[in-house]
């Protein structure tokens, strides 16, 4: 599953470098929403002790002219529409099979002395993980659509 908070943190530490300085980024999220901001606050939320707040990103996105985590947002939005689209029994078929075979391939690697069946065997491997994340992502949408309707704590 992606880890969407760790994909915007590292796109907020990229436009904040290309401001030059933390004070340069506190000045401008102050700027755009006439309010405070400093390079502690800034520094923190690089660090991860504070999150980024919808208001820090559409100032440093708009003045940086990039926009990273928004379209972190909407690739999460088509991410979703893909996972309700399919099918859990179709997932579950192609985990079998990528799976055999990622098996098989590194059991020949292991009886081998070839770089190229160690690169089949890693190749196998990313195959199979690829209908593991598709149903990893199909079943926290039927959980979170479940959480929804029924307006009960599912555990997670």
């Amino acid at each position: 599953m992606t880890d969407y908070r760790k994909l915007a943190g590292a796109s907020m530490k990229s436009i904040v470098d290309w401001f030059g300085c933390l004070d340069a980024a506190a000045e401008c999220i102050a700027a755009r929403w006439d309010g405070r901001a400093n390079k502690a606050t800034v520094s923190k939320k690089l660090s991860g002790l504070l999150d980024w707040t919808i208001a820090d990103v559409i100032a440093l996105e708009d003045a940086r002219g990039a926009f990273p985590v928004t379209r972190l947002l909407a690739r999460r939005l088509n991410e979703r529409e893909q996972a309700v689209a399919g099918s859990l029994l179709a997932d579950g078929g192609e985990i079998a099979k990528e799976c055999g075979e990622a098996i098989a391939a590194i059991l020949a690697a292991h009886h081998s002395s070839s770089a190229d069946d160690i690169a089949r065997a890693c190749a196998e491997l990313r195959e199979a993980m690829e209908p593991q994340r598709r149903a990893l992502c199909r079943l926290e949408a039927m959980l979170t659509d479940r959480r929804a309707h029924h307006g009960v704590e599912v555990p997670e």
